[in-house]
């Protein structure tokens, strides 16, 4: 190894860390959100405390501190109450006619598609 890069590195490791005060900062502001923000959270409320620091920057310094944001699971809920109206119950399961054509029932069934399209299938029943 050639002598400039061993005392390089001496005179590297002696220097004090110049992001000291902005980790405590970035700490204590993942701590305080209980892990929940994120770097770009994490710079933003920096910027509102006063610290001009880079996105970038605060990135790696979180990896270094092996800080990692916790990101809350939704879970799905498909129910969303009664939705439309209703109709009476008129046939009330009664299906027995001594006609042809006089009850007339079907069943509508909705699907929603990957594009944000809704498509609604029909079946027509003559009792």
């Amino acid at each position: 190894m050639p002598r400039s890069t061993y005392y390089y590195h001496v005179k590297q490791m002696q220097k004090s860390d110049k992001y000291a005060v902005v980790k405590e900062n970035i700490t204590a502001i993942y701590h305080e959100n209980q892990g929940r923000y994120g770097y770009h959270r994490i710079t933003m409320e920096l910027h509102n405390r006063g610290y001009q620091v880079n996105h970038k920057t605060v990135q790696r310094l979180m990896k270094t501190l092996h800080l990692k944001c916790m990101v809350r699971i939704k879970k799905y809920r498909s129910y969303k109450g009664e939705v439309g109206k209703i109709a009476p119950n008129i046939l009330k399961r009664d299906f027995n006619t001594t006609a042809p054509n006089q009850k007339w029932t079907t069943d509508i069934t909705e699907f929603a598609l990957f594009w944000n399209e809704t498509v609604f299938i029909t079946d027509f029943r003559y009792v």
